[in-house]
């Protein structure tokens, strides 16, 4: 028998005011799998992120990982999990954001120490460890002391990525990681995630990097107006194309603009 799906998503529900953003949203994601989550702005896709972390309370509905309720201790709507619990849940749920976030006043092996000395509880030496073993994978070893005004925003970006795996989280979820870089910083910080991937990190990514997500994901997912619209393999989604006029649409602005 199969295993069950890392992350079970099913019938999420979440609105802002009288603004419904995810409407009764079903998505199961496999651990090692990586799964990018692509559509116009709006449709709901930082919000389904976000939500996976529980950086916002969804309304309706039910998210898993490894079998256990992200924010409540039921489902939505029953009572919220603690704010201990819901560190540590959080902790199994890696983000990095398009902004990087670091602490200004923390060298790049500070800022990734941070979290397995204070989430973790792990020993000075044994966080410092953490922090340079990822750093050198994300290839910023020689940067360990440099301060985040000392490094280029895809070094930084690095460093955050690197700061989100230091917790061993179960699903690393990347936010528009590069929407904030320079076009010629993108690709040393989609290397990295292409190296994750390599090493079967299970990934959510939400990404305006179309060729990326067609290169390094298992699945694609459409979204629009808070729905999932059109899924599956890259060669699948594509497929798909001549019958869903909005992910014709959508992909045309893409293809418009490389040639």
């Amino acid at each position: 028998m199969s295993a069950p799906p890392l992350l079970q998503i099913a019938r999420l529900t979440k609105s802002f005011g009288m603004i419904q953003v995810l409407k009764s949203v079903d998505l199961d994601v496999a651990a090692g799998e990586v799964v990018t989550v692509i559509g116009p702005s709006g449709s709901g896709k930082t919000t389904l992120l976000r939500c996976v972390n529980f950086l916002e309370a969804y309304d309706g509905g039910s998210i898993k990982i490894d079998g256990r309720e992200v924010g409540y201790v039921d489902s939505a709507g029953g009572k919220k999990r603690s704010e201990v619990d819901l560190a540590s849940m959080r902790a199994e749920t890696g983000m990095v954001f398009q902004s990087f976030n670091l602490f200004p006043h923390l060298t790049a092996e500070e800022n990734v120490m941070l979290g397995p000395r204070r989430v973790l509880k792990k020993p000075l030496n044994e966080a410092r460890e953490i922090a340079r073993h990822w750093l050198d994978r994300v290839g910023l070893a020689h940067k360990a002391k440099s301060l985040p005004s000392e490094l280029s925003g895809g070094q930084q970006q690095r460093v955050g990525i690197a700061r989100a795996v230091a917790l061993g989280p179960k699903i690393l979820l990347l936010d528009e990681i590069t929407s904030a870089l320079d076009p010629e910083l993108v690709n040393e910080v989609l290397d990295v995630v292409r190296q994750l991937a390599a090493d079967g990190m299970t990934m959510m990514i939400v990404t305006h990097e179309i060729g990326f997500a067609r290169d390094a994901s298992d699945r694609i997912v459409f979204m629009t107006d808070g729905t999932i619209s059109a899924q599956g393999s890259p060669d699948a989604l594509m497929a798909q194309v001549s019958d869903n006029e909005r992910l014709r649409n959508f992909l045309s602005r893409f293809s418009a603009t490389t040639h």
